[in-house]
């Protein structure tokens, strides 16, 4: 028997789980993706997709125009995103405060949690002379638009880009070891602590009976395992988690349970130019937008660009004219505007556990959007762009919310102590507690929220 089981071995799960077990605790640590390492990471961007990510690379919304990347590997998001860093501010925090009627959520009481991530995971801006030609015409067309903008911080060091090394390749894991990724970072001291590590393990249901936990999980062979603990931690994710509580009958006791679903949905636009831009090589992702005005009208910018497969689900052309368009991939600029969504969504499970995702853009969201390409447009017309095309699929990258945190048993789902209204023994801290979008990559602040979390979680079951 463990003292704890967490499943999902994302970056809080990872953190959770060295928390504990440098406390001293017996746990076992559940993930349905596989454990990689720096020479086994796929090396296809099919082969990625099918491996790296839930239902073979993709989850649509109800409607499809709307992509959610659920990431499937030990390290979950930090192994397939570019690990940016950035610290909440004052409009997130005061949007929690007021969505969860729950007071600590100020940045100050962040600020020692994120300075103790950032102590234990080296960051790096990308340096002047390594921003290839899609992040400089970014650069180029904020200054002459007026516009505010910052190199990103991402989790990383020693990437060796003198030695022409293409951070596109990290899309599917980084085989230098270069991104510091949970799996790098948290993960080998919990496992150096004690941690038991079981991969390729899906959870199915869990339940609680006399004061015990217990987790049911199929293998890669679907063969059935039983696990039993005194508490279990939840750290799959919004969809993740949510299903694992629906499957097991938890709805029946929490009715906020997969509501407030939220994605940051962002819309990549490209821009094709006359000269050589080549967006996919080195640090692909350099620059964001650091202006208050965009702030202000929920969206933000970033420099971006995608595998060849990615792009061309953009490109609206077809057969011989679709091949030629991709052939000039060379000379392709790309921005990408991801919105502060306010209108939430919802994440059901059918009684054979099957997701459907009900989320839309409409209202205020879709105006966001539309604030957010004309400030791209305004960037690649003033960069001498010949041609603009927007991106009309959506994709979900941060999936936040679904079993939020609160003061309240009947609009949220988890307590200010970090479990579960309905039972003491379910701890949950990672992005499916968010109360609402807030507008900034949640990474780093994912991993302070469950340092913070473990703190209240180790008094309650000590």
């Amino acid at each position: 028997m463990y003292d704890m089981i967490i499943i999902g071995a994302g970056p809080s799960g990872c953190f959770l789980a060295n928390e504990y077990v440098q406390k001293g605790m017996k746990c076992l640590l559940l993930e349905a993706g596989e454990h990689y390492q720096r020479h086994t990471y796929p090396r296809s961007e099919l082969t990625g997709n099918s491996k790296l990510y839930w239902s073979g690379g993709i989850e649509l919304n109800s409607r499809a125009d709307i992509g959610f990347l659920r990431p499937k590997a030990v390290g979950g998001g930090s192994i397939v995103n570019q690990a940016l860093l950035d610290p909440f501010d004052d409009i997130a925090f005061d949007a929690w405060r007021e969505k969860s009627k729950l007071n600590f959520f100020k940045k100050e009481n962040f600020q020692p949690y994120y300075e103790q991530v950032l102590n234990n995971v080296p960051t790096q801006e990308i340096p002047k002379e390594f921003r290839n030609r899609n992040a400089e015409i970014f650069k180029e067309g904020f200054e002459k638009n007026g516009y505010q903008c910052a190199p990103l911080v991402r989790a990383q060091k020693n990437c060796q880009y003198e030695k022409g090394n293409d951070c596109i390749e990290c899309l599917n894991g980084c085989r230098i070891d270069s991104k510091q990724s949970s799996a790098i970072t948290a993960l080998p001291k919990a496992l150096d602590g004690g941690l038991e590590l079981r991969d390729k393990m899906t959870v199915i249901k869990i339940e609680i009976l006399f004061n015990k936990c217990y987790v049911s999980a199929v293998d890669e062979f679907n063969e059935q395992y039983t696990f039993e603990s005194g508490y279990i931690t939840l750290a799959s994710g919004a969809i993740g988690n949510t299903k694992i509580l629906k499957m097991s009958g938890f709805d029946k006791k929490l009715p906020a349970l997969g509501k407030n679903f939220y994605t940051h949905p962002q819309f990549m636009s490209l821009a094709f130019y006359d000269e050589v831009i080549n967006s996919h090589k080195g640090p692909f992702q350099a620059m964001k937008s650091d202006d208050a005005n965009f702030r202000k009208n929920n969206f933000k910018l970033e420099n971006v660009f995608g595998p060849p497969v990615a792009l061309s689900m953009l490109i609206p052309s077809f057969g011989k004219s679709h091949m030629q368009r991709m052939k000039d991939i060379s000379k392709i600029a790309c921005i990408e505007v991801a919105i502060r969504d306010f209108i939430p969504g919802e994440i059901k499970v059918n009684s054979k556990g099957k997701v459907k995702i009900i989320k839309n853009l409409k209202g205020i969201d879709l105006e966001t959007k539309q604030k957010g390409l004309e400030a791209i447009h305004n960037i690649f017309k003033s960069t001498g762009a010949k041609e603009i095309i927007d991106g009309q699929f959506g994709i979900g990258l941060h999936l936040m919310g679904g079993c939020g945190i609160g003061s309240s048993d009947s609009k949220s789902v988890t307590t200010e102590n970090f479990h579960l209204h309905s039972s003491r023994r379910i701890f949950l801290a990672d992005s499916s507690i968010f109360p609402s979008a807030p507008g900034i990559n949640p990474s780093l602040t994912i991993m302070a929220q469950s340092l913070m979390a473990s703190e209240k979680i180790l008094k309650e079951v000590s």
